[in-house]
C-alpha cells in the first residue's frame, strides 16, 4: 500500500493551512505546505480511512445561504450538516457547542473525546455544527467551488453566523431557551470559538478556545514564530537531530541538481513514481516534521496519521541512531517516515497527486481572501530562511482565484492589537488553552487578561491536546489542565443559573 501527499494545501489540518510565501516557492500549491494550519492534512488525502463512530445522531438545518443582505439571492437554501449528542441532557442543561473547522466534522467529533468525558457530569447537550462549505454542508453541492461567485460567501463571518441562527433555532425547538451555551473549539475553530463568545455573546455564555492563533494577523505576533516553535521542539529532543534536519536542505537541492538527481531523490524517497519536482520531497520532509511538532502528544493517538507517544523525540532517535558518515537527506528521510509509516506496512510513497480525503480544499479560499497569517523562517530555524512577500502572495491569489486578499480585515472585524486592554474592558467568560510544544500557541492569548478571561499554559501540551480523550496514560500536567478547565465551566454556568433565579 502507498502512503501519500500531496502538494497543495490543512491542518494544520490542521489542523490549518496559513497563507505565507517563501521566495523560494513556485507557486501557491508549494507555499501553503509550509504555511501549516490545524487543517492542512495533506498527508492523510489519499489515506481510505472508515467514517468515524461516534456517538452523536446526524442532523441538516435549512441554513441562508447569505446572512448580511437582503438580496433575493441571500435568503438561498442550504442544508448544514451538524451532530447531536443528548444522552446525558435534560431540560435547561447546558447545551455544549463545537464550532467546526475546516473540514469534516465527523473527523473533529471523534477527535473531541473531551466533550464525551464531561458531558455527564453536567448533563450537557453536545452539538458539533459543521462549517459551511466543508464536509456535507455545501451551499451549491458539486458546484460549491467552482468560482469566486460561489467561494465569496466562505468566509468566517458567514460561518459565525450560521452557528449563531442554527443554536437559536435548536434551542426554540427544544423549548429550552434559558439553557446555557457554551461553544467549545481548536485551531481554527478555537479561533471561531472565541469571536463567536466576543460577537454574540447573547447566544453564548462562554468559549473555550484551544491552540487558537487569534493573534497570528498582521504584525502582533513575530512571523518567523511559527517556524522558530517547530525548530526548537526538535533542538530540545536532540541538538544533533535539530542540526541535521537544518542541514538536510541544502544536500537534498545538490543531490536533485545534478545529472539524474531527481531520479536519485526519488529512490532515496522510495516513492511510487518519480518526482517531477524537488519539491514534492521538500515539502514531504517539511510537512512531517511541522505536524509532527503540532501533535507531539503524550500518548500514542491517530489525529492526523498513527503515530507514537512524543513522536518528535522518536524521530530524533531515528536521526541519532544513524551511524557517523550518513547523509543528512538519508537520516531526514528516515525520521519522516516515522510519520508517513508508523504501522510499517507502506512500501513505497506517493508524494504527488494526492486528494482531499477529508474535505479541506476550502482553506486555499480562505487563506487567498481573509485568514492572511504571514509565516516566515529565520536563521535560528531548522528550515531553510524564507520571507514573506505580500505582493508575491497576492499576485499568486489573483491568478487562481481572481481576488485580491484582505489582509488586516480579520483584525478589523475580531481585533487583535492591544488585545489585553480591549478584552479586558469588552468581555468575558473565555478560556485560551495552549501547550509551548504546540507552534500555534505563539500567536494565541498566554496570559490572563482577567479574571474571566483565563490563559491555560502547558509546557509539554501541543495542538489541543487537551480536547482528546482522557487515557490512563495521560500525565499529571495534561489532566490538571482539564481539571481547571471543567471548574472554570462550572462557575459560569453556576454563575448563569443564580443570575436566571434573581
Amino acid at each position: 500500500m502507498a502512503s501519500s501527499s500531496s502538494p497543495s494545501v490543512l491542518l494544520f489540518l490542521l489542523l490549518f493551512t496559513i497563507a505565507a510565501t517563501a521566495k523560494t516557492s513556485e507557486s501557491l500549491s508549494t507555499v501553503f505546505p509550509r504555511a501549516i494550519h490545524g487543517s492542512a492534512l495533506k498527508q492523510v488525502r489519499n489515506a481510505k480511512k472508515p467514517k468515524p463512530k461516534v456517538p452523536f445522531k446526524t442532523q441538516y438545518f435549512p441554513q441562508l445561504l447569505d446572512h448580511f443582505t437582503f438580496t433575493p439571492k441571500s435568503s438561498t437554501i442550504f442544508y448544514q450538516k451538524y451532530l447531536i449528542n443528548t444522552q446525558y441532557w435534560t431540560h435547561g442543561a447546558p447545551i455544549f457547542v463545537y464550532t467546526g473547522n475546516e473540514g469534516d466534522i465527523d473527523w473533529f467529533a471523534s477527535n473531541t473525546g473531551f466533550l464525551l468525558d464531561i458531558a455527564p457530569s453536567f448533563r450537557a447537550m453536545l452539538v458539533f455544527i459543521e462549517h459551511r462549505f466543508y464536509g456535507e454542508s455545501m451551499p451549491f453541492g458539486k458546484e460549491s467551488y467552482k468560482s469566486p461567485e460561489t467561494l465569496g460567501y466562505l468566509n468566517s463571518q458567514q460561518a459565525l453566523a450560521d452557528f449563531a441562527v442554527l443554536i437559536r433555532s435548536l434551542k426554540q425547538n427544544l423549548s429550552s431557551e434559558a439553557s446555557p451555551v457554551v461553544v467549545f473549539g481548536g485551531s481554527y475553530g478555537g479561533m471561531l470559538a472565541a469571536w463567536f463568545r466576543l460577537k454574540y455573546p447573547h447566544v453564548a455564555i462562554g468559549a473555550l478556545a484551544s491552540s487558537a492563533p487569534i493573534l497570528q494577523f498582521d504584525d502582533i505576533t513575530p512571523w518567523s514564530s511559527f517556524y522558530d516553535a517547530v525548530s526548537q521542539d526538535f533542538k530540545e529532543a536532540s541538538l544533533n537531530c535539530y542540526e541535521v534536519i537544518k542541514g538536510s536542505w541544502a544536500e537534498l537541492d545538490a543531490m536533485s541538481a545534478k545529472e539524474g538527481g531527481l531520479a536519485e531523490v526519488s529512490r532515496t524517497f522510495r516513492t511510487c513514481k518519480d518526482i517531477n519536482s524537488v519539491y514534492s520531497a521538500r515539502d514531504w520532509l517539511w510537512s512531517a516534521f511541522v505536524y509532527t511538532a503540532m501533535v507531539n502528544y503524550p500518548t500514542k493517538a491517530n489525529f492526523m496519521m498513527p503515530l507514537p507517544a512524543y513522536p518528535v523525540e522518536e524521530m530524533c532517535k531515528i536521526i541519532d541512531r544513524f551511524p557517523h558518515g550518513a547523509t543528512n537527506v538519508s537520516r531526514a528521510f528516515a525520521a519522516a517516515s516515522l510519520y508517513y509509516n508508523y504501522s510499517g506496512t507502506e512500501k513505497c510513497f506517493d508524494l504527488e497527486n494526492g486528494k482531499d480525503a477529508h474535505g479541506l480544499h476550502g482553506w486555499d479560499w480562505q487563506a487567498c481572501t481573509e485568514m492572511v497569517m504571514p509565516l516566515t523562517c529565520s536563521n535560528e530555524s531548522m528550515f531553510p530562511p524564507s520571507s514573506f512577500e505580500y505582493k508575491e502572495f497576492a499576485d499568486e491569489c489573483t491568478r487562481k482565484y481572481g481576488v485580491m486578499p484582505r489582509p488586516h480585515w480579520i483584525t478589523t472585524e475580531f481585533g487583535g492589537s492591544r488585545i489585553e486592554q480591549v478584552l479586558k474592558r469588552s468581555a468575558s467568560n473565555i478560556i485560551f488553552s495552549n501547550g509551548m510544544q504546540d507552534p500555534w500557541s505563539r500567536g494565541s492569548v498566554l496570559k490572563n487578561i482577567s479574571a474571566s478571561i483565563v490563559a491555560l499554559v502547558t509546557k509539554k501540551g501541543a495542538h489541543h491536546v487537551d480536547f482528546r480523550f482522557a487515557t490512563k496514560e495521560d500525565p499529571d500536567w495534561l489532566i490538571e489542565q482539564r481539571r481547571q478547565e471543567v471548574e472554570i465551566l462550572q462557575k459560569w454556568i453556576h454563575d448563569y443559573n443564580a443570575d436566571l433565579k434573581q
